[in-house]
């Protein structure tokens, strides 16, 4: 039986927990499959360290669109020359389209795998439903069945919990990960992991996306202006942010280290340290895991692509309708906010294409990530500074712990991208 306890606390979550469940997508996936692979239980410390810095910027997102009413890529420009907020969001889309690619390919595989025809089809048919379920749900329905999808994520602790796990080793070669280092894998090779680790887990369209759904709650919310103003209001909604924050990007992190130690104890140790693509992982699991951890791995990559493309496709689309001040919001209508509807359905169309045409995953992978990486930094750097400003924020700027950790991020994220930048060329 739900106590009202419950209810209401589930009730809390929304935008918070959505971009933390999409973060694990199937790009992701198999981002995490090949650490997994490749290192066991040697970069397990990444995640652990990437879920404060995470939750830090995630608020930080979360906390700029509820204060301003207004989304990321409207207050940078505030604080950024035209050109230099126009280039950032240029390749924002770019990267997101190109993630879509990656994952709407992954999806097409996965689908394959589990049920057989051609691959090509399946393609076609999720993007047009990715589509489809963007223009005609209402945005109720949308977030609503995008909350639904989290559930998808929860097939990764069945995956735990249908192998093996020798947790005494798993614990140790996660403390002293420098004491269980490859021997036939390279400086190089493990830089380029920790740094591709980072970047799946901390991406810019995530920080779009959050702030986004903070702005479309509250138009949503029938309140007149002054209460906004009230201290008790406010309290109670940063509250909200901060507990959304919090389970959505713990949620998340757990996922990434349920996939990590699941093909570590069963791909590693079966000498399969190669993997490419997250359809890729799900295949080399079922002989050395059985059917039933193939059949709940391949199904988490459609659900968990089916919840990630309207996030990377719906943030493109924020992002350039604030830049150029239309309107934008799932909650409107596809003639009220045409030019917002026309960049979901040129994102996830030219994504679709790419995935149809079957692009080399690794390079969509690695391209997008580049990207990623490029822009993350200056766009973390800004939110930063809208943070800490009182013309912008008001009474309502970030607290000194806040900006520690929100710097923090931005500082590892500095040192990954030139590590990224170094080794990619």
């Amino acid at each position: 039986m739900v106590t009202q306890k419950t209810k209401t606390f589930v009730e809390r979550l929304g935008p918070g927990l959505i971009t933390g469940a999409a973060d694990d997508d199937p790009s992701g996936i198999a981002t995490y499959s090949q650490a997994g692979a490749q290192f066991r239980f040697g970069l397990v410390w990444t995640l652990l360290l990437t879920t404060p810095l995470m939750i830090g910027i995630q608020m930080l997102s979360a906390r700029i669109g509820w204060v301003t009413s207004e989304g990321l890529a409207a207050n940078i420009q505030k604080i950024c020359p035209r050109w230099l907020t126009t280039s950032l969001v240029t390749l924002l889309v770019a990267a997101n389209t190109i993630n879509i690619a990656a994952d709407v390919g992954a999806m097409g595989e996965a689908v394959r795998l589990l049920i057989g025809g051609p691959m090509p089809l399946y393609v076609i048919g999720i993007g047009l439903l990715c589509i489809a379920t963007q223009i005609f749900f209402s945005y109720e329905r949308t977030v609503r069945v995008l909350k639904w999808l989290t559930l998808a994520l929860f097939a990764y602790v069945a995956v735990i919990l249908s192998v093996s796990v020798p947790w005494r080793q798993a614990i140790s070669e996660s403390a002293h990960p420098w004491s269980f280092f490859p021997k036939d894998v390279s400086a190089k090779d493990y830089a380029t992991m920790v740094v591709a680790v980072l970047g799946t887990t901390i991406s810019p369209y995530l920080f779009f996306w959050q702030a986004a759904q903070e702005v479309e709650d509250n138009r949503r919310r029938p309140r007149p202006r002054e209460l906004r103003l009230h201290p008790e209001y406010v309290a109670e909604h940063l509250s909200r942010i901060k507990q959304d924050t919090f389970v959505g990007m713990i949620f998340s992190n757990i996922i990434a280290l349920c996939i990590v130690v699941a093909t570590a104890v069963t791909l590693n140790a079966h000498g399969i340290t190669d993997i490419q693509t997250s359809a890729q992982a799900a295949e080399a699991l079922r002989p050395v895991a059985g059917e039933f951890a193939f059949f709940i791995f391949a199904l988490g990559i459609v659900g968990t692509g089916l919840l990630a493309v309207p996030v990377l496709a719906g943030s493109a689309a924020y992002a350039v309708s604030e830049l150029y001040g239309w309107k934008a919001g799932l909650s409107n209508g596809f003639r009220e906010a045409r030019g917002f509807y026309l960049i979901i359905v040129a994102a996830t169309g030219i994504g679709t294409v790419m995935g149809y045409l079957e692009v080399d995953p690794i390079k969509a992978l690695v391209w997008s990530a580049i990207v990623n990486g490029v822009i993350s930094v200056p766009i973390m750097a800004a939110m930063m500074w809208i943070g800490q400003s009182r013309r912008l924020m008001g009474d309502y700027t970030i607290s000194p712990r806040h900006r520690f950790f929100g710097w923090a991020a931005t500082g590892v994220m500095g040192i990954a991208v030139l590590f990224m930048l170094g080794t990619s060329f």
